[in-house]
């Protein structure tokens, strides 16, 4: 598991004094990056592939309060991605310093290509860089299927 260790800022809690439901997605986007240029797929590779990271969902689950100038750690697990690099899934789990799982996280997303704005597959440069990421117990192959899985469609708003 890659892990990425943070301590609660004050702009990190809400008005119950706890760690606030957008500081845990702030702090699984900063552990999703550090972990992909860990791995060599780093902001400057991205860039250069004129790609970015799209996120279709993150399931949230929340188990433990956390406060105010507690560390926390956030971990992150490869539990999905596509043979063609397209769609990804991250686990991501928070711990406080005693090792207490205070919340977990599914998310899953794809890449996009920045000019044309539509999902595209990853070169094998990327490809080659993203199977060596290591994986979760649970790992599997992905399909754009699987996107759909919750069965979530967009509904028109109607004027």
């Amino acid at each position: 598991m890659y892990k990425k260790q943070f301590e609660i800022r004050w702009s990190d809690v809400d008005a119950n004094r706890h760690l606030a439901n957008s500081a845990y997605t702030n702090f699984m986007s900063h552990t999703r990056m550090a972990f992909f240029a860990e791995y060599g797929f780093s902001l400057p590779e991205i860039k250069k592939h004129n790609l970015g990271p799209v996120v279709f969902y993150e399931h949230m689950y929340y188990f433990k309060e956390s406060f105010l100038g507690e560390p926390i750690t956030v971990g992150l697990e490869v539990s999905g991605l596509s043979n063609d690099g397209m769609f990804f899934m991250f686990e991501h789990n928070f711990y406080n310093s005693i090792g207490d799982n205070l919340a977990y996280c599914e998310m899953q997303g794809a890449w996009i290509d920045l000019k044309s704005r539509k999902l595209t597959s990853l070169s094998t440069e990327l490809l080659d860089l993203v199977n060596k990421f290591p994986k979760s117990e649970n790992f599997r192959i992905i399909t754009k299927e699987d996107t759909r899985r919750h069965g979530i469609r967009p509904k028109p708003l109607i004027l």
